[in-house]
């Protein structure tokens, strides 16, 4: 019996943090729609720009890059998903991608000023997102 109320909580604790995802990533979303993105687009640009804070590896113009594969272990987008969003950040001059160096069958992508500059001006709005939704805890 004790088992069984102990596996309950569990299960109950994992539908409490699937529910605050998906929440929270809806408000995200709403929240960003405002600036034409989403929850997956920022993302994207904050893995870009923090790496460049950290000084990550140069990629075009100096600018900081990262590799598709690198990107998608953070953002956790399938690579096609992840390809898909990119394409459509570098059509709307948000990133760009150059060839790797050190792999010609690998690309890199980088921040441009335009994505910087939308960045920095979306940040405030998605912490403050996160820290309305999250604050709380399971419950948000």
């Amino acid at each position: 019996m004790a088992a069984k109320k102990a596996e309950q909580a569990l299960v109950d604790q994992w539908r409490d943090i699937l529910a605050l995802h998906a929440r929270t990533q809806c408000e995200l979303d709403r929240a960003l729609h405002r600036h034409g993105l989403c929850a997956s687009d920022f993302e994207v640009l904050d893995v870009l720009a923090e790496g460049a804070s950290r000084g990550g590896s140069k990629g075009p113009g100096g600018a900081a890059s990262f590799r598709v594969q690198e990107i998608s272990e953070r953002v956790h987008l399938s690579q096609s998903a992840l390809s898909r969003l990119i394409a459509r950040l570098e059509k709307d001059g948000l990133v760009q991608r150059c060839m790797c160096p050190e792999d010609r069958r690998g690309v890199r992508v980088a921040l441009t000023e335009k994505g910087r500059t939308l960045h920095g001006e979306v940040l405030p709005v998605q912490r403050a997102v996160l820290t309305r939704m999250l604050a709380g805890g399971p419950g948000g």
